[in-house]
């Protein structure tokens, strides 16, 4: 259990308006739901693993958000989370992935056939390709609420199916107890290996407890397909290279998806998938495939302009920093470098719809096309 507080029976005794949290300053989907009258109804709800409400709401509660920057503000502790709290979970899923209702029917598509385009990618820009996604075992608790050895017991599952791999995907592992310090952080730096947990949104789920026992990084010879093991996921699965052939990467990407799924299931195990969620993982923001696209692309002049910002939202892209980039050293770049983006794609979530085919020829132009964007009436209008 992430915090023996939410376990705490005696508060019972007070009413749901002595217990409800202070959400007035809260900028999350959370909080934007969650009503007294609806804390009232689920506070004394549980899953058959034992997460109750307030395990759910937590990090959203400890972690108001920023005024610009809409979070989700809750977690599943567990595949039954989202049956038990779905008069929370469902407004909250809605309203994050673009009206996603409780009726509508989630398709996976990971064949890399529907890829449009995408390998040809101009290199004066783009200096590296990747595409993740998220995979819970079913039968576990998820990271917020999983044991010790639950936790232990996922790792050697996911150590003797990977073990199995061949070909372009043999690999090894490496599990974070046995590293040293400069070990971790030069994986870390070299943007192979997940941060220390020292993300508020991470430490207030639970996630981080125990670390860094039965978490590592599993990871092919040739380092363009990796998996992190024990993470925010069980299993968070990544295919990356160098270059702009994002073809190549969401190919590896099903490729070794599709191997690791099946391995899994010759062992007895399944991944935490239904008709309504897709594969169910521990933030409701990545339900679907929760496969995310990315590429670190140069913008020396457009990153500076004022309507950047704009510009991204407008495609439903993402900005983020060199900081914390799933990429292979690029010598000249410093680390920080703010004229170097990776921008993301959130593809294939719950909001996308099923017949659409992955395109990414909005992705990356060139920057005499992304200025004329600027003044084109999609942005200004």
């Amino acid at each position: 259990m992430p915090f023996g507080n939410t376990h705490n029976q005696l508060k019972m005794k007070y009413s749901a308006a002595q217990e409800f949290p202070d959400l007035s300053k809260h900028n999350n989907h959370m909080a934007k739901v969650l009503t007294m009258e609806m804390y009232e109804r689920l506070r004394d709800k549980q899953t058959p693993s034992g997460f109750t409400l307030d395990d759910v709401i937590q990090t959203g509660v400890d972690n108001p958000g920023h005024p610009f920057i809409m979070t989700v503000g809750c977690v599943a502790g567990d595949e039954e989370t989202y049956v038990v709290f779905k008069d929370l979970l469902d407004p909250v899923i809605e309203d994050r992935h673009g009206g996603y209702k409780p009726t509508d029917k989630h398709k996976t598509d990971l064949n890399p056939d529907h890829l449009k385009g995408g390998d040809d990618l101009d290199p004066n820009y783009v200096l590296s390709s990747r595409v993740r996604t998220g995979r819970s075992i079913r039968g576990f608790c998820l990271p917020p609420h999983c044991s010790r050895g639950e936790r232990r017991t996922i790792e050697k599952l996911s150590i003797d199916a990977l073990s199995s791999l061949g070909s372009d995907l043999k690999g090894k592992y490496y599990a974070l107890k046995n590293m040293t310090e400069e070990e971790q952080q030069r994986l870390i730096d070299d943007h192979f290996l997940f941060d220390k947990p020292v993300s508020p949104l991470l430490l207030a789920s639970g996630m981080a407890r125990d670390w860094p026992d039965a978490r590592g990084i599993w990871h092919n010879d040739s380092k363009t397909f990796l998996v992190w093991v024990n993470e925010e996921d069980h299993l968070r699965v990544i295919s990356m290279q160098k270059g702009g052939n994002m073809k190549e990467v969401f190919t590896r990407f099903c490729t070794g998806l599709t191997k690791i799924e099946a391995l899994f299931k010759q062992k007895g195990h399944e991944f935490m998938w239904n008709e309504h969620l897709g594969y169910v993982l521990t933030c409701p923001s990545n339900l679907g495939t929760g496969l995310r696209g990315g590429v670190h692309v140069k913008l020396p002049n457009l990153s500076k302009h004022e309507k950047f910002g704009d510009i991204l939202k407008k495609l439903r892209l993402q900005k983020r920093g060199t900081g914390r980039l799933l990429i292979p050293t690029l010598p000249q770049f410093s680390k920080g470098t703010w004229n170097v983006f990776l921008v993301a794609i959130p593809v294939l979530y719950l909001d996308c719809p099923a017949s659409n085919s992955l395109s990414l020829s909005q992705v990356v132009w060139t920057q005499q096309l992304w200025e004329e964007f600027l003044m084109s009436p999609m942005l200004t209008g």
